[in-house]
C-alpha cells in the first residue's frame, strides 16, 4: 500500500502532525493500521487541561521590537510573542527534526532547487481570511528584492521565483539548490502574514498562530488570548502575558514569588538553589546557543590576522566555562557549529589559553601590547562578568582591554556589529548552512565579524546544494577551520539551554533545545496541570 508509505514516511520525517496522519489515514478507511501507540498520544493531549494565564518573565525585549517578521530582533521576548501569533510554513519539533506548520508537506527536486510545499486547508486567520498560497508569497518576499529591510534576507537571497499552484500549493525556484531549504522557513524571520500586509499591518499581530493579540507594549509586555480556531492541537491556556524582564535577578525573583509561571536564562551563579528551591523545576538541555567576542574585520586593529590571533591566544575557555556558565556546557572553539549538530568538526584541534602566543602575534602585528575597548552588557546572565574575565585573562598576553558598559535597551541595534569589538550571544540555528549564512555569508546583515571570505562563499553554496551526506560532512568541517583559522570570532563557550517554570506547568516528556522554553513553543506545548 504505497499511499500508507507515503503517509508514515511524512509522518516520520516530521512534515505531517500525529493529527494530520490520524485524519488522513481515517478519511481512507484505514484506521485499523494506525499505531496504537499515536492513539494513546492523541488521546494524551486531548485529555490535557484548558484554561488558565501562562505568566512568562523573559529576557531580551526592546523598546525597538516589531512583531512585522522582516525586521525582527530575534531576541527571546520578541520571538515568543510572535510566534504565540503568527505561524511559518515549518517548524523545529521538540526533536530537533524540521516539521510542517502551516505546510502539509514538501518535495525537493533531485538537484534540490525547486521545492514544493503543499499547505494547509480550512486554517484562518485571526481575521477570519482563509490562508492561501498568495499570503506565503507576499510574505516571503518581504525579504527579496533591493529595496528589503530584512535582516533574514541573505537566507532567501537564492530564492529566483515563487510561484502560486493553485491556492493550496507554493513553488520556490532557487539559483542554487539547498538541501536544507525547509529548515530555513522554520526561522523566526520568516512568520506568515496575510496577502497584502503593510508594516502597520503586521504590528497588529493578525497570524495564523495559536493565540491572538489584547496588547503590545514593545520591549514592555503583551497579552494573548486564545485562538479557538487554531489549526493544531491546543493551545491549552486561555491566556498569554509575556513580560519583558531584563535583570536576571528581577526574573528568578518574580519565579519565586509566583509573579510569572516561566523564566529563562536564569542566573548559573544561583542554579543550584532554584534547583532546591521548592515548587521549581529547572530544565536543562544541551543545544546550539553560545557565547562569542566578535570583532570587526573590516576595522583596525581586527583587520591584521595576527591581532585576532593575538585575542584568540589570551581568552582562557577553560575559565570561562567553569566561571560563567559554571560547567553547564562545554568549550567553544572560534566557530558557530555545536557538538549535537550532525557535522561538528569533531577533528579540529581545541585553542587554548596561551598568553605567550598572544604576546608572539602583537609583536608580529609590530606591537609590544595592544590597548582595546569592549562595549559590554548583560545580553546574558553573566555577560559583564565575562567581559571583566576576559580583561583579566587577557594582560598576561600584552592586551589591555578597557570595558564601556553599554545599555541592554537597543544593544543588538545600536551596539551589536557597530562597534568593534563587543559581547554577544547566540542561541544557534537547528542547521550548519543556516548558522554559517547567517553569522559569517558576505550577503547577510548579522555577518557580525563582516566575514568576507571568497573560498569560505564558494564552498557555503556548494555545501548548500550537496546532498551527498559524506561530501557535506567534509566541506562543513573545512568552513569551521576557515572560520577557526582566519576569521574575527572569539566563541570559547557553548552554554546549555535552561529554562525554570513552577511545578504548576505540565511538561511535555520532549523538549527542543533549539531555544528556551521548549523552542519558544512552550505556549502551545505546555498546559497547567
Amino acid at each position: 500500500m504505497k499511499k500508507i508509505d507515503d503517509l508514515k514516511t511524512s509522518l516520520n520525517k516530521g512534515r505531517m502532525t500525529r493529527r494530520d496522519f490520524i485524519n488522513r489515514m481515517s478519511a481512507l478507511g484505514l484506521s485499523a493500521a494506525i499505531p496504537a501507540g499515536l492513539l494513546a498520544q492523541e488521546a494524551r493531549a486531548s485529555a490535557r487541561k484548558v484554561g488558565g494565564r501562562l505568566r512568562q518573565g523573559l529576557s531580551g525585549g526592546s523598546t525597538s521590537d516589531t512583531l512585522f517578521g522582516v525586521l525582527g530582533g530575534g531576541d527571546m521576548h520578541q520571538v515568543n510573542v510572535q510566534w504565540q501569533l503568527l505561524n511559518n510554513l515549518t517548524v523545529v519539533g521538540p526533536d530537533g527534526a524540521i516539521q510542517g506548520d502551516l505546510a502539509e508537506s514538501w518535495e525537493a527536486s533531485p538537484d534540490a532547487k525547486t521545492w514544493v510545499f503543499k499547505l494547509r486547508e480550512g486554517v484562518e486567520f485571526h481575521n477570519g481570511k482563509s490562508f492561501e498560497a498568495a499570503d506565503v508569497i507576499h510574505s516571503i518576499n518581504q525579504h527579496r528584492g533591493e529595496d528589503s529591510r530584512s535582516t533574514g534576507a541573505g537566507l532567501v537571497a537564492a530564492v529566483s521565483d515563487i510561484q502560486a499552484d493553485g491556492k493550496h500549493s507554493v513553488v520556490f525556484t532557487l539559483e542554487e539548490g539547498n538541501a536544507d531549504f525547509a529548515a530555513i522557513l522554520a526561522d523566526y524571520h520568516f512568520p506568515i502574514a496575510p496577502d497584502g500586509s503593510t508594516d502597520a499591518d503586521w504590528e497588529k499581530g493578525i497570524g495564523t498562530g495559536p493565540y491572538t493579540l489584547v496588547e503590545w507594549v514593545p520591549g514592555v509586555r503583551a497579552i494573548t488570548r486564545r485562538n479557538p480556531n487554531y489549526f493544531k492541537e491546543g493551545p491549552w491556556f486561555d491566556e498569554v502575558e509575556t513580560l519583558h524582564i531584563a535583570d536576571v535577578v528581577a526574573r528568578q525573583s518574580a519565579l519565586q514569588t509566583g509573579e510569572v509561571d516561566v523564566i529563562d536564562k536564569p542566573d548559573i551563579k544561583t542554579l543550584h538553589l532554584l534547583e532546591q528551591a521548592k515548587g521549581v523545576q529547572v530544565i536543562e538541555l544541551a543545544g546550539n546557543s553560545h557565547y562569542t567576542f566578535p570583532m570587526l574585520m573590516d576595522q583596525a586593529p581586527y583587520d591584521d590576522w595576527d591581532v585576532r590571533m593575538a585575542m584568540k591566544h589570551a581568552i582562557d575557555r577553560e575559565a570561562m566555562l567553569e566561571t560563567i556558565a559554571r560547567g553547564h556546557g562545554y568549550l567553544g572553539n572560534d566557530h558557530p557549529i555545536s557538538r549535537s549538530m550532525r557535522f561538528y568538526n569533531d577533528e579540529l584541534p581545541q585553542r587554548h589559553y596561551d598568553p605567550d602566543k598572544a604576546r608572539h602575534h602583537l609583536k608580529k602585528a609590530g606591537m609590544d601590547s595592544l590597548d582595546v575597548t569592549l562595549s559590554a552588557a548583560d545580553i546574558y546572565a553573566g555577560g559583564l562578568d565575562a567581559a571583566q574575565l576576559f580583561q583579566a585573562q587577557a594582560k598576561a598576553g600584552g592586551i589591555n582591554i578597557n570595558i564601556e558598559r553599554v545599555s541592554t535597551d537597543g544593544y543588538w541595534s545600536e551596539v551589536w556589529a557597530q562597534v568593534p569589538f563587543c559581547v554577544s550571544f547566540w542561541q544557534g540555528r537547528p542547521t550548519e548552512d543556516l548558522m554559517l549564512t547567517l553569522a559569517f555569508s558576505d550577503k547577510s546583515a548579522w555577518n557580525e565579524t563582516r566575514w568576507s571570505n571568497e573560498r569560505f562563499e564558494k564552498i557555503l553554496l556548494e555545501a548548500r546544494a550537496e546532498l551527498d551526506t559524506a561530501k557535506r560532512r567534509d566541506m562543513y568541517f573545512e568552513l569551521q577551520k576557515i572560520i577557526n583559522e582566519d576569521g574575527g570570532l572569539i566563541a570559547p563557550v557553548f552554554s546549555n539551554v535552561i529554562t525554570v517554570v513552577n511545578d504548576k506547568i505540565d511538561l511535555p516528556g520532549q523538549m527542543s533545545a533549539d531555544l528556551p522554553a521548549d523552542g519558544m513553543r512552550n505556549f502551545e506545548r505546555w498546559s497547567f496541570k
